[in-house]
């Protein structure tokens, strides 16, 4: 099949252009390092000639409120209407666990709407919601620190490898649309306050680690998370990498 994967480039599409390759696949990479622009539309057409498959794993450069939602509209508008012109037979949509329980994030709002675009446009689908990925953990961390620690949430998480949301996109992708959602998450759930925890120990040592505060008011990126916001609530793919695995990979 020839498979165009929109964000080809970044973290999860590099992965996923390699592992559709190594299985027989034309991956076509597809973003504006390669001259393909699914907020213009420079280049859309001519990449997605003669495409079975396209697999949108795209992110916002920014995630302020307006613009991550003007985003996801402008681009995934541009990119289903060129999908349908081309007569493209399956669109994967990389989105996130729990877009629709958390109301107060404006990224996750932007998600939700994102979703609803592919819903409504008549091409084939299939969405792949994903918990938050181990690389993150640096970034959650961050977003969580105060001038007296990290404060942090007792709600759940259930994070994930990369490498795993690139394997089961492959895995998605040659086959036939659901036009549905599939969810995916880690291995092990443990709560956001755990996972920060974990993450300040093992790349700042222990006394970053004792700073963190679990705190039933913080936010995660504007929403207040409890053990059911941002993990699956039913049937889900689970990966078998745990956080620790990741974490000595890392060297």
């Amino acid at each position: 099949m020839k498979i165009v994967v929109i964000g080809g480039t970044g973290l999860i599409g590099s992965k996923l252009v390699q592992l559709l390759r190594t299985a027989g696949h034309e991956a076509v990479p597809a973003s504006p390092a390669t001259g393909v622009n699914t907020i213009t539309g420079e280049g859309l057409a001519d990449a997605l000639a003669g495409a079975d498959v396209v697999v949108d794993v795209a992110n916002s450069p920014s995630f302020e409120d307006h613009a991550v939602l003007e985003f996801f509209q402008t681009s995934g508008k541009n990119l289903l209407t060129a999908e349908a012109e081309a007569g493209v037979g399956h669109h994967v949509a990389l989105s996130i666990v729990g877009t629709d329980r958390a109301p107060d994030s404006g990224y996750l709002r932007a998600k939700v709407a994102q979703e609803a675009l592919v819903k409504d446009a008549g091409v084939p689908y299939t969405i792949v919601r994903a918990t938050q990925f181990f690389e993150f953990a640096g970034a959650i961390a961050q977003s969580a620190r105060t001038a007296d620690g990290y404060h942090v949430s007792p709600g759940a998480m259930q994070p994930i490898a990369a490498a795993e949301v690139s394997a089961t996109l492959a895995d998605v992708a040659p086959s036939a649309p659901l036009n549905g959602t599939v969810d995916l998450a880690g291995p092990e759930r443990f709560s956001h306050a755990e996972f920060v925890r974990r993450w300040l120990e093992a790349t700042e040592g222990p006394d970053a680690a004792r700073q963190t505060r679990i705190d039933p008011q913080a936010r995660y990126f504007g929403t207040r998370l409890d053990d059911t916001t941002i993990v699956p609530t039913g049937p889900a793919r689970l990966g078998t990498i745990t956080f620790a695995q990741w974490l000595a990979a890392r060297g």
